[in-house]
């Protein structure tokens, strides 16, 4: 099955080359021109990463596509696209999980997707694995014990 991702930026051009690179490499893409469409795309698909340039609409549009990746259930994993790297943490401390800065060199955007989805999928792992150790265990009335045990009383 194909990983699928939601690729959002209004310069058509690199929309469209970026969405033939990565199809080339075996993902789906989605494809969004701004970040009220891609908003609207993340409430109605399931993506594994969502890929987003910073300045669209606004100086930040960017960042409310981050926030509304966050707010999806299946957790996607997250990258800010940007042209303009003196950014310091800012990004992090918004909720992206990577940087890419344009123009990008084909083989190192793929690894740097390829770390940012083997990392994320850690993340989402070791979250559900938490979550499970914090889960009460069932009402001890209604576990069932085993029949040498009832023999017993």
């Amino acid at each position: 099955m194909k990983r699928r991702i939601l690729l959002v930026d209004d310069e058509l051009a690199i929309l469209l080359t970026l969405r033939a690179i990565l199809e080339m490499n075996g993902f789906e893409v989605d494809t969004a021109a701004s970040a009220r469409e891609a908003q609207n795309k993340l409430k109605s698909g399931v993506y594994e990463m969502v890929i987003t340039d910073i300045r669209m609409e606004t100086e930040n549009s960017g960042y409310d596509v981050i926030h509304a990746a966050h707010q999806q259930p299946y957790n996607p994993a997250t990258a800010l696209l940007t042209a303009y790297p003196l950014l310091g943490n800012e990004w992090k401390a918004k909720g992206a999980q990577s940087l890419l800065v344009k123009p990008l060199n084909t083989d190192e955007l793929l690894r740097q997707l390829e770390a940012l989805l083997i990392m994320h999928q850690d993340q989402k792992m070791l979250a559900q694995k938490s979550a499970a150790r914090k889960r009460p265990l069932s009402d001890s009335s209604s576990v069932q014990r085993p029949a040498a045990a009832k023999r017993a009383e």
